[in-house]
């Protein structure tokens, strides 16, 4: 009897805490709806077969991205990838509410399978402090060498250090002693694009036909509703959120996909790859041993000519 009312307790409490959770998500937008999670819950990978990571989706402007890895790396071994996502620190940007405000960053970085994140507990002291305050987590269970970062402040993250653990082919058979490709893809700024197709306050707007401005309303929460009667057809109304700044006026004649507003965008999303070669620590030994023949061969070949020159220059004296 006392287990029953246990189990009907427990079920009751589960009940009304999903309840509570699923309020909770209708009521007040999960800080963690941003990028990465857009990508994570959309694409299992970040890298289409084109080649073209998918943040590009959403983040419609191009700008530049840049990564600096070793050349090569050893098995088994802790080491840093810099990924850099310069842009105008004095420039703002337009926020979900309609204000300015500085830019966030993300990144993502493909890393050949077998590599993934480094262990807290063996990273160096001077990775431990290129790393703090930064949350970087795998794109998922299945793809542990995908890591995602953001959205973080960019003021003071236009370097990210991610540290990465190479994998050692004695214990993944998967893996070989050769050179990998890395491909990394990074934003500055909020999207024109939101996951589902609309369009974000952070975009230009366009009237869809040719017309005529016949009113221009401001609505309550923020931005503006403009009525457009087309050559054609209905009256058209275009909704525009807090942010973008209007550029027609009522009465205003309008050619198709002509800009109503000035485009806020100030950020965009790069890509770039590199490579890196997983090196065998025996052929590391190896390629010491050859140099050191060599210069010993030199070096004696040296010394034989010298002791040559000396028999020689004896002799002519003699």
């Amino acid at each position: 009897m006392i287990h029953n009312y246990l189990q009907s307790l427990s079920k009751k409490y589960t009940t009304n805490l999903l309840v509570f959770a699923t309020l909770i998500k209708l009521i007040s937008p999960s800080l963690v709806d941003a990028f990465p999670i857009f990508a994570q819950q959309a694409y299992e990978s970040p890298r289409e077969a084109t080649g073209r990571i998918v943040c590009a989706n959403c983040h419609l402007a191009q700008k530049p991205v840049e990564i600096e890895v070793p050349q090569g790396v050893l098995p088994d071994t802790v080491f840093g990838a810099e990924v850099t996502i310069p842009y105008d620190l004095s420039v703002k940007q337009v926020l979900g509410d309609g204000n300015r405000g500085g830019l966030n960053v993300g990144a993502v970085l493909v890393l050949p399978e077998g590599f993934t994140l480094a262990p807290k507990e063996r990273l160096s002291e001077t990775l431990k402090e290129e790393t703090k305050g930064l949350t970087i987590s795998s794109y998922s269970v299945s793809n542990p060498n995908i890591l995602v970062i953001g959205p973080i402040p960019g003021d003071k993250n236009q370097k990210i250090v991610f540290p990465i653990l190479s994998p050692n082919p004695a214990e993944n058979k998967t893996v070989h002693f050769i050179k990998y490709p890395i491909y990394v893809g990074a934003n500055r700024g909020r999207g024109q694009v939101n996951p589902n197709g609309t369009k974000t306050n952070n975009t230009l707007y366009t009237s869809a036909v040719e017309g005529q401005v016949l009113k221009i309303e401001k609505v309550a929460q923020g931005g503006y509703n403009i009525a457009i009667k087309p050559r054609t057809g209905d009256l058209i109304t275009v909704s525009i959120p807090a942010g973008p700044e209007i550029i027609v006026k009522e009465g205003q004649s309008l050619t198709a996909d002509q800009a109503l507003t000035v485009d806020p965008n100030v950020g965009g999303f790069g890509q770039i790859e590199t490579e890196i070669v997983l090196q065998s620590p025996a052929r590391v030994k190896g390629m010491i041993a050859f140099f050191f023949t060599i210069i010993l061969a030199q070096i004696l070949l040296v010394l034989k000519k010298k002791q040559f020159e000396k028999v020689q220059l004896a002799e002519m004296n003699f």
